[in-house]
């Protein structure tokens, strides 16, 4: 068992924050998953009306920020086909690589972790294997360097993961509205403990780097929304936790903040079937997100935004 004194005061200061004595855990409404459940319902499935017969409208994350941000990206990259690339891999490889370190026998040397689940991956049938097969020595080097520091991040900032914290990576929630033909998915990076009946005790983490952004934020209060409908229970916590800076942005978990959620759904929601379905003009609305958007050199008002944003924050 780890011993709080032999932890240095980053890893202390997780604990501490992802700690909560049973008295201090709050309980919720038994019924409160279905009151969510047909909150979104009633205001989702109208607009079923609109997809095309037998069509089904896959919504995440990434699609709920891009369509309440920048329409013109959200709409140029669903005709972008899929490709891994490092950054796209790294947060993968990261994840698998901090959940083995939970099981890891001997010295959680990182690059030695980082170099099991490499390996793992390339020997694989899907498509991420395929391009790792096909990195050369350079590109694989970037990626074996890339993952190594943020598990080296994580295990220098985190106390090490106890099993009994149940803890759990890329944990898929979803939820299905209209009879199956809006679906509501994601992927949590780290999910540790459990609720107790009605008492909240889960936390909900996601793992970032770089600068603090609002949709961090939201992103989590998606995921708690979408849990508390799969078990009923809402978790107790949610946090995004920078790597790079050691530093946590929690956040307790509401019916408020659930139900200020569902109003953010139901919003973007229409907005993608206003402008997939119903015709609707796009909006251009240059934001951070453009420094990744895939038509950045042919978009003057998202490369302006950049080059402002660069400099204001001094960067080459």
């Amino acid at each position: 068992m780890i011993r709080t004194e032999a932890l240095n005061p980053a890893q202390q200061d997780v604990l501490d924050l992802l700690g909560a004595p049973p008295d201090q855990r709050p309980s919720f409404d038994p019924h409160l998953r279905r009151q969510l459940h047909d909150d979104l319902e009633e205001a989702l499935a109208p607009l079923t009306d609109f997809l095309p017969a037998d069509d089904t409208l896959f919504v995440g994350k990434r699609q709920l920020t891009q369509v309440l941000g920048c329409q013109t990206r959200y709409l140029a990259e669903l005709d972008d086909e899929f490709a891994w690339s490092i950054p796209l891999a790294r947060g993968t490889l990261t994840h698998r690589t901090i959940e083995l370190s939970v099981h890891w026998r001997g010295e959680d040397t990182p690059l030695a972790m980082v170099d099991e689940i490499i390996a793992k991956a390339e020997l694989g049938e899907d498509t991420m294997a395929r391009w790792i097969q096909g990195l050369d020595e350079a590109e694989r080097a970037e990626l074996r360097s890339e993952v190594s520091n943020r598990v080296t991040a994580f295990l220098e900032c985190w106390p090490p993961l106890k099993r009994e914290w149940r803890p759990s990576m890329e944990a898929p929630v979803r939820v299905e509205v209209a009879g199956g033909r809006i679906v509501l998915s994601g992927k949590v990076d780290l999910v540790l403990g459990r609720a107790a009946g009605n008492v909240a005790g889960k936390v909900l983490v996601d793992l970032k780097t770089g600068r603090l952004a609002a949709a961090h934020r939201d992103d989590l209060r998606y995921y708690a929304l979408l849990d508390t409908i799969r078990i009923g229970t809402p978790p107790r916590l949610v946090a995004t936790y920078y790597l790079d800076q050691g530093r946590f942005t929690p956040e307790p978990v509401t019916v408020a903040m659930l139900e200020s959620t569902i109003a953010r759904i139901v919003d973007a929601v229409r907005r993608i079937v206003d402008i997939r379905y119903r015709g609707a003009a796009p909006t251009l609305q240059p934001g951070p997100g453009c420094r990744w958007c895939s038509r950045l050199e042919l978009c003057d008002d998202g490369s302006a935004f950049v080059r402002q944003d660069d400099e204001a924050h001094d960067l080459p």
